[in-house]
């Protein structure tokens, strides 16, 4: 054992020498795994070993996760006990010896040390515990845990030590799963052997009334067995009777802020008890504490919500039954809601807490689930075995995936808000915004520059406004955009050009008008038919501009016909201030010369030719 005790013993992290020194003593079968028998072993070695090691740190009067460690040392390093703990640890996580080895030393060391140590013990567990809750150690070892966990909550005093209680349920909440069947109450079994006790005769000299005393805390006998009050109907309205009377004496003293502040809950936990003190010396000072009104009122709660548990007490349950609870929980709340300090927050907190309780409840009325999912397991391809391409019925897989969901919903294709050409007036009007200079869009952001949004918007104009797509020839995309839309100082920046266009158009018709008649004799019937097409648009190009295809046709006569000399415009402007008489006459003149079958383009087209 001394030679054991060196080896396992050495100094240093146990990933270094553990193993070597397991094999130096037992000599295994295996280089790397122990055996059965091999196991039970060194099970029973490390067992004596930890047995001395406890003794000698009793008989030394240290600690017993202090023992061993020496004053020079410093802050990080460690007992021997834990770190003959550790040794165990990484052997067992790395599987070379049985897993549930670690669980064993630990409840026998809590067995063998005093409470005060085993708080120290418990502390290095907590330590552990990412570590002994791997699956590899959990399934082996964890019904030793929880028995030693108990043992240790049977030691306790639950008046005397609550915060260590506290840490051993913490720690089993959280070392097991939720679906463990073990830590659940599956019947709803009460504990009806908590009980309150309390005084039955008047003592001399009492300042409060007896009566009322005997009724509040005849309530705990209800709370301690909610299932009592569906057996008999005589039980129900005797806690009715007393539920009453206690809740008018609560609304008839209510509590002021002053009150709460004077009772802060937090300074109260160095105070606190796990039983009520009953004395009724103390009735009127308790009735004057928020935090024992709410523990009452929440009680109450409780009792309410386990009777109006769907299921269970349907049977028992009657009409008048469910609304004298309806009734009694509205007014336990509202004096929650009213009871100083943070009334409708701790409300809130607590309605909260009692939703969840009943998804617990409900789990376990469904035989506890497990919750948790094993992970779906990717299908390998098979070496060898080319894996298929996949082929789309419409090319490709968004256009295959749009036509299966247009196919599996009929509606789809008649939807008025399938597609949804947006009126020409929102479309252009970001590009109205740009085009202010107040605005002082940059370059690179205007929307001219974004030809999808140009290519888009023409489109759009083509179909619902002929008049502003045919000023794209002369204005570009910005003359595209509806007048209404742009600010005053933009819009006659656009609207002063096609105007002059026009009454020079008128000019040079009237100026060929004479010409006209004695080209039309002389025609041929070839010419006749090609001037069909001319005589349309020259139609069109005489007209007012409020025709659609005024843009497109002048553009062509302007075109075929050459851009008028310095004298003709101011020819042209001569003639635009002439008398109204002059412009009918002129008028008239292109219209015999359109119905005679000649135009002024056809007169510069022959001319060019």
């Amino acid at each position: 054992m001394e030679e054991f005790k060196r080896v396992i013993l050495q100094s240093g992290p146990p990933e270094s020498f553990a193993l070597q020194a397991v094999q130096e003593v037992i000599k295994p079968q295996k280089q790397t795994k122990l055996a059965q028998d091999e196991n039970q072993l060194l099970e029973n070695m490390l067992r004596t070993l930890l047995q001395e090691l406890v003794s000698s740190a009793v008989q030394s009067g240290e600690e017993i996760m202090q023992y061993g460690k020496s004053i020079d040392d410093g802050e990080n390093t460690q007992g021997v006990i834990p770190h003959l703990l550790d040794i165990v640890l990484y052997l067992c996580e790395k599987e070379h010896v049985e897993g549930g080895m670690i669980f064993q030393l630990l409840e026998d060391l809590t067995e063998m040390s005093t409470m005060r140590n085993c708080k120290d013990i418990f502390r290095y567990i907590e330590s552990k515990q990412d570590i002994l809750g791997k699956q590899e150690l959990f399934a082996r070892g964890k019904l030793v845990m929880l028995r030693t966990c108990n043992q240790l909550l049977r030691r306790l005093s639950k008046a005397n030590d609550v915060v260590f209680c506290g840490r051993i349920l913490m720690f089993l909440a959280h070392f097991f799963p939720l679906s463990e069947r073990s830590a659940v109450n599956i019947k709803g079994i009460f504990n009806t052997s908590n009980e309150t006790k309390y005084e039955k005769d008047p003592p001399e000299g009492i300042s409060v009334d007896f009566n009322f005393y005997k009724t509040f805390w005849s309530l705990q006998e209800y709370f301690c067995n909610p299932a009592s009050l569906t057996l008999a109907p005589v039980k129900w309205q005797k806690f009715t009777s007393s539920l009453t009377v206690v809740l008018n004496t609560f609304e008839a003293q209510p509590l002021s802020d002053e009150d709460g502040h004077a009772n802060i809950l937090e300074e109260e936990a160095a105070t606190f008890n796990i039983k009520y003190l009953t004395s009724s010396n103390l009735m009127g000072l308790e009735l004057k504490d928020p935090s024992f009104r709410r523990h009452i009122l929440v009680q109450c709660l409780i009792v309410f919500d386990y009777l109006k548990a769907p299921g269970k007490n349907d049977k028992d349950s009657s009409e008048t039954m469910k609304e004298e609870i309806k009734s009694s929980e509205d007014r336990v709340k509202k004096l929650l809601e009213m009871t100083p300090p943070n009334g409708k927050e701790f409300l809130r907190s607590i309605e909260h807490m009692l939703e969840r309780e009943k998804n617990w409840v409900w789990w376990k009325r469904d035989g506890c689930p497990p919750f948790e999912k094993q992970p779906i397991e990717k299908k390998t391809v098979q070496d060898g075995v080319k894996k298929r391409r996949p082929r789309w019925r419409m090319g490709n897989k968004e256009l295959s995936q749009l036509w299966k969901w247009a196919d599996q919903n009929p509606n789809a294709l008649t939807d008025p808000q399938r597609v949804r050409t947006p009126a020409i007036t929102d479309y252009w009007k970001p590009l109205a915004e740009d085009m202010d200079e107040a605005a002082g869009i940059e370059a690179e952001y205007h929307h001219k520059n974004n030809r999808v949004y140009c290519w888009k918007g023409l489109r759009y104009s083509a179909r619902q406004d002929l008049e502003g797509f045919s000023r794209f020839t002369e204005h570009g995309i910005e003359g595209v955009v509806p007048f209404e839309l742009l600010p005053p100082e933009v819009r006659s920046k656009f609207q002063g050009k096609p105007n002059d266009r026009t009454k020079r158009a008128k000019k040079e018709d009237t100026k060929s008008a004479s010409n006209q008649v004695e080209e039309n004799q002389i025609a041929t019937p070839a010419s006749e038919n090609d001037a069909e097409g001319i005589r349309a648009e020259v139609e069109t190009s005489a007209a007012p501009m409020d025709t659609d295809a005024l843009a497109v046709s002048g553009n062509i006569s302007q075109g075929e016909a050459g851009t008028p000399t310095p004298d003709e415009q101011k020819h042209s402007s001569d003639t635009d201030v002439g008398q109204e008489a002059g412009q009918l006459e002129a008028d008239a003149e292109v219209d015999a010369g359109v119905i005679d079958g000649e135009t002024d383009a056809e007169v510069e087209i022959d001319a060019a030719g």
